[in-house]
C-alpha cells in the first residue's frame, strides 16, 4: 500500500500547472513553460520520495493547450530527455503515478464534438505516462459521465465508445464511481462488459451507494484489476465540517483515516487523499498507517 496526494505540493514553491492564455500561445512560451512544469515535477517527485510517498497523481496541465488543435509543436521529441529522466526516477523508487482528467472528458457524450476533444484529451495523458516510460499500473481515472435522462442507454453508450478506442489508451484507463450519478456497482456492471477496472472513490460511495458491505465491495472491484493494472487504486478523502455535503476535507480526519484502513482490512490498494493541504495530510496519514503491514513508505523501515 502506497500512500499519497494529486497534483500540487503546496511546500516546494513551484507548480506543475503553469499555463497561459490560447491568445498568447507561441511556441516559445510553450517550451519555456512545459520546461518549468516538468522541472517542478521532478522536484516534486524528489520531496516525496524524502518523505516517503510513493503514489502521486500528476496535473492534468503538465503541457498547456496539448489537446488542442492549436498544438502543432513536437513537444514530446523536444522535452523527451526530461521526460525519460523523470521516468527513471519514478521506476527506480516504485512510485505509482496517476493522472486524471477534467470533468470535461466524456465518452459518453451524445455530441460529436465533446467525444472528440474527449478522446484527444485522453491521448494526451496516455502519451505523457509513455513518455515516461511507465508499465500499464500508471493509469488514468475518468468518471463515467452523464446520464442524459437514460442511465441505461448512457451506459450503452459508453460501453461503445469505450470499446472504440486505441487500445493505447484502453490499457490505461479506469473508471470511478461518482457522488450523484454512478455508483460502484454501476461502474462494476460496465466493468463486466468491458473489463476496465474499477477505482473505487470512499468519499463518493459515503454519498452514493446501494448500502453494500465494504468489504464484500471491496473484493468486487478488486477483482476488475488485473496483473498488469497493478494493485487497485483507491481515493480517499472526508467531509469538510460545514460545507455542502460533497466538500473535500481541508486537512485529514485521522480517526477517520485509522477507520478505513481497519475496514478495507486486507485488502491491497494504493490509497491516493484528495484531501485539499495535499502532502501535509499525505504525512499524517503515513504515520497512522505506519503499524499496518500493507505499507510501503520507500524509508529505511519500510515494509
Amino acid at each position: 500500500m502506497r500512500i499519497g496526494y494529486p497534483c500540487i505540493n503546496r511546500t516546494i514553491g513551484c507548480t506543475t500547472s503553469s499555463t497561459f492564455r490560447l491568445a498568447s500561445y507561441s511556441e516559445e512560451r510553450l517550451i519555456r513553460t512545459v520546461g518549468a512544469n516538468l522541472d517542478c515535477l521532478f522536484a516534486i517527485l524528489e520531496y516525496n520520495v524524502r518523505h516517503g510517498i510513493l503514489f502521486f497523481r500528476i496535473t492534468s496541465d503538465l503541457v498547456p493547450f496539448a489537446s488542442h488543435e492549436i498544438s502543432q509543436f513536437p513537444w514530446q521529441e523536444h522535452f523527451s530527455a526530461q521526460f525519460k529522466k523523470t521516468g527513471k526516477f519514478i521506476r527506480d523508487h516504485s512510485l505509482r503515478i496517476s493522472m486524471h482528467p477534467d470533468q470535461f472528458v466524456l465518452l459518453n457524450s451524445k455530441k460529436e464534438g465533446v467525444l472528440r476533444r474527449s478522446i484527444a484529451d485522453l491521448q494526451y495523458q496516455v502519451s505523457v505516462l509513455d513518455l515516461l516510460g511507465l508499465d500499464d499500473s500508471a493509469k488514468v481515472q475518468i468518471h463515467v459521465g452523464g446520464v442524459y435522462d437514460d442511465k441505461s442507454a448512457s451506459i450503452d453508450r459508453f460501453v461503445t465508445q469505450y470499446l472504440a478506442l486505441d487500445p493505447r489508451i484502453r490499457r490505461r484507463l479506469v473508471i470511478e464511481n461518482d457522488e450523484r450519478l454512478y455508483t460502484v456497482a454501476d461502474c462494476c456492471a460496465i466493468s463486466d462488459k468491458t473489463g476496465v477496472p474499477v477505482l473505487f472513490d470512499a468519499f463518493h460511495h459515503s454519498l452514493h451507494n446501494n448500502r453494500e458491505a465494504l468489504p464484500a465491495l471491496l473484493d468486487r472491484v478488486g477483482a476488475t484489476w488485473h496483473e498488469a493494472d497493478g494493485i487497485p487504486m483507491v481515493d480517499y478523502s472526508s467531509q469538510q465540517a460545514g460545507k455542502r455535503p460533497g466538500a473535500h476535507a481541508e486537512t485529514i480526519d485521522t480517526a477517520d483515516f485509522q477507520r478505513f484502513l481497519a475496514m478495507t482490512g486486507s485488502h491491497d490498494m494504493d490509497v491516493m487523499l484528495e484531501i485539499k493541504d495535499k502532502e501535509k495530510s499525505t504525512q499524517k496519514a503515513l504515520r497512522v498507517a505506519g503499524t499496518d503491514p500493507r505499507l510501503v513508505t520507500g524509508m529505511p523501515d519500510s515494509r
